[in-house]
């Protein structure tokens, strides 16, 4: 699945996280919405690509779910005193464009 066809559904499933808690208009929903928002820019800015150039690596649905988890049950990207995301870097890093 490419990152623009993600919705906020398929999170809510991935997540396991019940449908009903994340009404339309709730703050719940606008945390989640805002979840979604951070892990979609941090790909792009991570990575130094144009979401056109990101659309074509559908690992990266895999990523951006993962950054979901993570921002969503531990409200930090960060795990372990300062170490990133693992499997969140290595899928990342192969695609990078910026590398400075």
């Amino acid at each position: 699945m490419r990152l623009s066809e993600i919705k906020k559904n398929d999170v809510i499933e991935y997540l396991r996280l019940e449908e009903d808690m994340y009404p339309e208009g709730s703050t719940a929903e606008k945390n989640l919405l805002a979840v979604m928002d951070a892990a979609y820019s941090y790909i792009l800015d991570y990575t130094g690509l144009n979401s056109e150039e990101a659309d074509t690596h559908e690992q990266f649905y895999i990523a951006y779910m993962v950054l979901c988890q993570d921002m969503h049950d531990n409200r930090a990207f960060y795990v372990d005193k300062g170490s990133a995301n693992k499997v969140v870097e290595s899928i990342l890093g192969m695609h990078c464009v910026n590398l400075l």
